[in-house]
């Protein structure tokens, strides 16, 4: 019987380092919060007071940042908040919107009286942010109505892709959302009654021109952006 190979173990394996991560996290969400804007140069003295840690979990999260997506590091200059394109705008939400449809879709098949009554419910504290003008509330009401519609589908595999999308789907969505507000709340509100009434192919198309809307409006921003600071 021939011998069983044996691995080597040059170093022991290493342990997670949770400052590194909450740090990373920490400032991920203050990007997309937006306490922390688009072309905004990062100060890592700075950072590092704000959050009270050393600059060395800083540095390595910018680096970690950067190679996410969320971060440029320019030479001689320092780190500065990535500024989203109009062509990453269009392919990430394109994505989100083919997700989307199918949870739609999927949720006005499988929806009670009871989860509809829950997205009411979440449709009012939508509507209660967007008279509050906060932007933020508003944001996080977007995400959970989306979410519980996910929820609802019963399909694990789109509850599983539909998050890794989620954090720059609301970066995108938060300087919109109150001049978007109105419309996509009065659309909200026909996606909730499609399920309600178990309509499915009108709750996935009531569901793709959502998307398409949200992914029209958020292009012109950045197009009109761009076009002022030329």
């Amino acid at each position: 019987m021939p011998d069983t190979p044996t691995v080597a173990v040059r170093s022991p394996i290493a342990r997670p380092a949770p400052l590194r991560q909450a740090v990373y996290d920490a400032l991920t969400e203050l990007i997309v919060n937006g306490s922390l804007k688009p072309g905004q140069h990062l100060v890592e003295a700075e950072l590092a007071a704000e959050l009270g840690v050393s600059r060395q979990p800083i540095r390595e999260a910018l680096q970690r940042l950067h190679t996410a997506g969320w971060v440029d590091l320019r030479p001689s200059q320092g780190a500065f908040v990535h500024s989203p394109t109009v062509e990453e705008c269009t392919q990430l939400l394109s994505v989100r919107a083919l997700l989307e449809t199918h949870s739609a879709h999927d949720a006005a098949r499988h929806a009670t009286p009871r989860d509809v009554a829950r997205l009411w419910e979440l449709q009012q504290t939508g509507l209660a942010a967007l008279a509050a003008g906060d932007a933020r509330a508003i944001v996080e009401a977007n995400a959970a109505l989306h979410g519980h519609i996910t929820e609802l589908s019963r399909n694990a595999v789109l509850a599983e892709l539909i998050p890794q999308v989620d954090r720059r789907v609301r970066w995108y969505y938060m300087p919109i959302a109150k001049p978007r507000g109105k419309d996509a709340w009065n659309e909200h509100a026909r996606i909730i009654e499609a399920i309600g009434e178990g309509a499915a192919d009108r709750a996935e198309e009531l569901m793709r021109r959502h998307t398409r809307n949200t992914t029209d409006f958020y292009c012109r921003q950045i197009a009109a952006v761009a076009g002022r600071s030329t």
